[in-house]
């Protein structure tokens, strides 16, 4: 069951647990996730578009 964010019960609570994660890295350590995290958003992207692509 979604709820009004669009996430289910179980990303809410995984968020709520990054959240409280991220709170104890230094800015470096933030601003390295923060870039991994768009890299890895960016693969993934590539890779729906290429399925559509593909027709898969």
């Amino acid at each position: 069951m979604k709820n009004d964010s669009g996430l289910t019960l179980e990303q809410q609570f995984k968020l709520q647990v990054l959240r409280e994660e991220v709170k104890q890295l230094s800015l470096e350590q933030a601003q390295e996730y923060l870039v991994e995290v768009l890299r890895q958003s960016m693969v993934r992207e590539n890779l729906y578009k290429h399925w559509m692509k593909e027709g898969i």
